[in-house]
C-alpha cells in the first residue's frame, strides 16, 4: 500500500514510470482489494464481507470469536476543522482511528471493520455494526473479548465471556488469587486475536498511517483481507 509521496516516487524510479502513474494504479486498486473480503478458513471460494456474515459462518461451524479493537495514529486535523476532537483516543492520548478485529482460536482474522475515529469507545462501535442483534439471532455464537466490551458480556452472559472484575483492595487473599487466576486464563484464550492484530500492524501503514485519513479505511481493509488470505492457509 502506497502511503506517502516518498514510496510512491521510490517505485516510479524502480519501474520506470511517471509517479503520477503509480499513484492513479493505487488509487485504482486500493478500493478493489478493500471490497474483496476475508478468506474463511477450508472454503477457497467464499469470503466474509460483514459481522453478519461472521455470525452466520461461526454458527454454521461452531467456531467461537475473538474481539478486540485496535487503534493507528493518524494525521491530526487541521485546526477548526469541525470534529476535530472525535479523533483524539482516551487511551493513547492522540490523533488516532480504530477498528475492531475478529479472529478464530487459531488467530486467523475472520472480519474487521467497524473504522471509526479515535474517540468513539470500542463497544459503541461494534454495537453500531448491531452485534447485539447478531447475539440474539444466533444464540448459540459465543465470543471472548476484553474489559471493554464487559457491556456485551453482562447483556449476554452465556454468549459473551470478559475478563472477571478485580475485586476490591481489601478483599481476601483467596478470592485475588481466584481472580488472577481466571484473568490470565480468560486471556490466553483470547489472546489469539492479539496476534492477529500483531500481523496487521507488521504492515507500515497500520504502525503509523501517514497519508490522507479519507483513504485510511480502504487501506486498513485491503490491508487485513490480505492478511486473512495467508492467515486462512494455517
Amino acid at each position: 500500500m502506497v502511503h506517502d509521496s516518498s514510496l510512491g516516487a521510490a517505485l516510479a524510479v524502480f519501474y520506470g514510470l511517471d509517479r503520477s502513474t503509480v499513484t492513479r494504479a493505487v488509487h485504482e486498486i486500493r478500493p478493489l482489494l478493500a471490497a474483496r473480503g476475508f478468506a474463511v478458513p477450508g472454503e477457497a471460494e467464499l469470503r466474509l464481507h460483514t459481522l453478519a456474515d461472521v455470525f452466520a459462518y461461526a454458527n454454521a461451524k461452531g467456531v467461537a470469536l475473538r474481539l478486540d479493537g485496535t487503534e493507528v495514529r493518524v494525521r491530526r486535523p487541521k485546526a477548526g476543522r469541525p470534529g476535530r476532537r472525535a479523533f483524539v483516543s482516551g487511551k493513547m492520548r492522540q490523533n488516532t482511528k480504530k477498528a475492531t478485529v475478529v479472529a478464530d482460536g487459531q488467530g486467523r482474522t475472520l472480519w474487521t471493520g467497524a473504522i471509526r475515529p479515535g474517540r468513539m469507545h470500542d463497544q459503541t462501535a461494534v454495537k453500531a455494526e448491531g452485534i447485539e442483534a447478531l447475539f440474539e439471532q444466533y444464540p448459540h455464537v459465543k465470543a471472548k473479548v476484553d474489559a471493554g466490551y464487559r457491556g456485551l458480556a453482562k447483556r449476554f452472559p452465556h454468549q459473551v465471556q470478559a475478563p472477571p472484575k478485580k475485586p476490591a483492595e481489601d478483599a481476601p487473599t483467596e478470592e485475588i488469587t481466584a481472580w488472577q487466576e481466571a484473568r490470565k486464563k480468560q486471556s490466553s484464550q483470547r489472546i489469539c486475536v492479539e496476534h492477529a492484530n500483531a500481523e496487521h500492524k507488521q504492515w507500515r501503514p497500520l504502525q503509523r498511517y501517514l497519508g490522507r485519513r479519507e483513504y485510511y479505511d480502504e487501506t486498513h481493509l485491503a490491508i487485513a483481507g490480505l492478511v486473512s488470505d495467508r492467515t486462512a492457509e494455517r
